[in-house]
C-alpha cells in the first residue's frame, strides 16, 4: 500500500493544532513516492513549522526499511535466505549429499549418453576395421578363448571311486587297455588328406602337431597344411592353422623355441611357421637350390641343447643338411649319406638316441637300415643292418629313462608286414613281431615304460606292445572304425595317451590303462634286461 494514498493523523498532532496560534486548522502528514523527500503538506502554507518538524529525523529512522526492501527486490534473493540460522547450518551438512546428488545424476546421464546406440558404420569403414592388423589380431586371440569355453563339457558328477569306469561303454572295460579319448578332424583342413606326420610339444604338453598332404579334390587350396590341436579343452578345432604351397610331409615343435614349428615339404623346402604372427604361410624358408634339398624331406628333428641346438634333416636322395633356426637361408653344415661312398642312401626315417646329437640310425626305402655320426672321422654312413624285405616306413630308438641303459635299442616298421626290434650292438634283429596282416606304416617306444611300443598298420589297427609280458602277440589292441589306414603313432610326452593319424585325415587319441603292466617300476628294467639277454644268446 503507498504511503501517498492514505493520511494519517495523530493525537499528538491535533493538540499540537489546538495549541497552535492560528486556531484548529486541518492538516495532512503526506509521504512522497520518492522516498528522499519527505514533505509536510496543509491547507494553509507554513513554513517554519515544516523546519521545526524534522523531516530529516523522520527520513532516516522510515528510509532503511525501505532500502531493505528495495534491495532484496533487486537482487531477487530466494526466500530460503531469509531462513533462520539453524536452517542454514542444516543446510550446510546436507549440501554435501546435494552436491553427491548431483554427481550421480551427471553419471547418469552420461551413462545414458553411452548406451545411447553408436552411429552405423558405412561399408567403407566396417571394411577397414575389418581388415586392419589389430582386428586380426584381436579376432584370433579371441576366437580361440570363446572357442574353449562353450565346448567344455567336463562331468561334474563323475565318480572318482571308480564306479564309473564299470559303467563306461567301449574299450575300457574289464580291465582292457585302451579307451577312446577324442578325435581331431577339421571338415575344412583336414578333409581328403591323409596325416602325414605328427608331434607333441615339449613345452605344452597338450598341444600336438600334424601335418597333411594336398587335398586333389580341392586345387585351389594350399598342398601342404600344418594343425596345432590343443588336448587341454574340447574344442573341434585347431588351435593354429599353417599352410605352404608344397605338401608337408614331416613336422616337429622346435625344441627351446616353444613358438616355432618345422615343417619338411615334398619339394624339398624346409619352413619355418611361427605362432606368435598372425600370418599362415612360414616365417622362413630355405631356397630350393643345390645347396639345400631338392628331393622330399621325411625326417626333421632339432637336437642339442638351449644354448646349442641345430636342426636336422635329411632328404630321400640321401642328403643332410644342419641348420640354424635364425637363418634358413644357407645350410651350416651338409653330408651325403651313402654307403660304401657309391650308394645313396634313399632315407625314409631317422632316429636319435636319447641324449645323442652326433651318433644316429636312418631306414630306406630298399628296407636297410643304417647306423651314421654326423662328426669325426667316421662321419657319414656306418653300420648296415639287413632284415626287412621292404621299405622302412617307421624307425625310432628307445625313450625311457632308468636305472639301466637302453639308448641302444631302437625299433623298425616296414611294409613286409613286420615290426623289428634291433640293437647297435648286433646287425640281426633281436625279435621279429609278425601279428599284423598289412602294412605297418609306423612305430614308436613308450616314453615312459622300457618294454612298451606301439605300431600302426594299413588295416587301421592300433596294437601295443608290452615285451616283458609277451613277444607273440601285442598285449592291446584297437581297429578304428571304417576301413582307413592308420599311418602315424605318437606317444604323449607323460606315456599316459598315444595319438594315431590315418589316411583320411582324422587323428585318434586314445588313453593308455594302467593294467599294461602290474609289475612294480623297477622290475620292468630287470625283465627287460633278461628278455634282451636271451635274444643276444640266440
Amino acid at each position: 500500500m503507498s504511503p501517498s494514498s492514505k493520511s494519517v493523523s495523530t493525537p499528538s498532532e491535533a493538540g499540537s493544532q489546538d495549541s497552535g496560534d492560528l486556531g484548529p486548522i486541518g492538516r495532512t502528514l503526506q509521504w512522497d513516492t520518492d522516498p528522499s523527500v519527505l514533505q509536510l503538506q496543509s491547507d494553509s502554507e507554513l513554513g517554519r513549522r515544516l523546519h521545526k518538524l524534522g523531516v530529516s529525523k523522520i527520513t532516516q529512522v522510515d528510509f532503511l526499511p525501505r532500502e531493505v526492501v528495495s534491495y532484496s527486490k533487486e537482487t531477487q534473493t530466494p526466500l530460503a535466505t531469509h531462513q533462520s540460522e539453524e536452517d542454514e547450518d542444516d543446510d550446510e551438512i546436507v549440501e554435501p549429499k546435494a552436491r553427491n546428488d548431483s554427481e550421480m545424476e551427471n553419471q547418469e546421464q552420461k551413462h545414458e549418453v553411452k548406451e545411447a546406440p553408436p552411429r552405423e558404420l558405412t561399408e567403407e569403414e566396417k571394411q577397414q576395421i575389418l581388415h586392419s592388423e589389430e582386428f586380426l589380431i584381436f579376432f584370433d586371440r579371441t576366437i580361440r578363448v570363446i572357442e574353449r569355453a562353450l565346448a567344455e563339457d567336463s562331468d561334474i558328477f563323475f565318480d572318482y571311486s571308480g564306479r564309473d569306469v564299470e559303467e563306461k561303454d567301449g574299450d575300457v572295460q574289464a580291465g582292457a587297455n585302451l579307451s577312446f579319448n577324442r578325435q581331431f578332424y577339421d571338415e575344412h583342413w583336414s578333409k581328403h588328406r591323409v596325416v602325414t606326420c605328427m608331434d607333441w610339444s615339449l613345452q605344452y604338453p597338450e598341444l600336438m602337431v600334424a601335418s597333411y598332404n594336398n587335398n586333389e579334390d580341392a586345387p585351389h587350396e594350399p598342398d601342404g597344411v600344418a594343425l596345432v590341436w590343443n588336448m587341454k579343452f574340447k574344442k573341434t578345432t585347431p588351435e593354429y592353422v599353417f599352410h605352404c604351397q608344397s605338401s608337408v610331409m614331416s613336422v616337429c615343435f622346435a625344441r627351446f623355441h616353444p613358438n616355432l614349428v618345422v615343417g619338411g615339404t615334398y619339394s624339398g623346402q624346409i619352413v619355418l611357421w611361427d605362432n606368435r604372427s598372425h600370418r599362415r604361410t612360414p616365417v622362413q624358408r630355405t631356397p630350393l637350390s643345390a645347396a639345400a634339398h631338392t628331393h622330399p624331406v621325411y625326417c626333421v628333428n632339432v637336437v642339442g641343447t638351449q644354448n646349442a641346438h641345430n636342426l636336422i634333416t635329411v632328404s630321400t636322395d640321401g642328403k643332410m643338411c644342419s641348420w640354424s633356426l635364425d637363418m634358413l637361408s644357407t645350410p651350416q653344415e651338409s653330408m651325403e649319406l651313402s654307403y660304401n661312398k657309391s650308394k645313396p642312401v634313399a632315407v625314409t626315417g631317422m632316429a636319435f638316441p636319447t641324449g645323442d646329437v652326433n651318433n644316429f640310425v636312418v631306414g630306406s626305402e630298399e628296407g636297410t637300415v643304417y647306423t651314421a655320426c654326423r662328426h669325426g672321422s667316421k662321419a657319414g654312413i656306418g653300420e648296415i643292418f639287413e632284415g626287412h624285405q621292404g621299405p622302412v616306413t617307421g624307425i625310432n630308438c628307445h625313450m625311457a629313462v632308468g636305472p639301466i641303459d637302453f639308448s641302444h635299442l631302437f625299433v623298425t616298421s616296414s611294409f613286409d608286414w613286420t615290426v623289428k626290434l634291433w640293437t647297435t650292438k648286433h646287425n640281426k634283429p633281436l625279435y621279429s613281431f609278425e601279428d599284423n596282416a598289412d602294412y605297418v606304416y609306423d612305430v614308436m617306444w613308450s616314453p615312459v615304460h622300457p618294454a612298451l611300443f606301439a605300431c600302426v598298420d594299413g588295416m587301421g589297427r592300433l596294437d601295443l606292445w608290452n615285451l616283458n609280458n609277451d613277444t607273440e602277440v601285442p598285449t592291446a589292441s584297437v581297429t578304428i572304425e571304417g576301413a582307413s589306414a592308420l599311418n602315424r603313432v605318437r606317444w604323449a610326452q607323460a606315456g599316459k595317451e598315444v595319438a594315431v593319424g590315418d589316411s583320411e585325415g582324422r587323428i585318434w587319441i586314445y588313453d593308455v590303462g594302467e593294467v599294461l603292466d602290474t609289475s612294480l617300476w623297477r622290475s620292468r628294467w630287470f625283465l627287460m634286461v633278461s628278455l634282451i639277454w636271451s635274444a643276444t644268446q640266440l
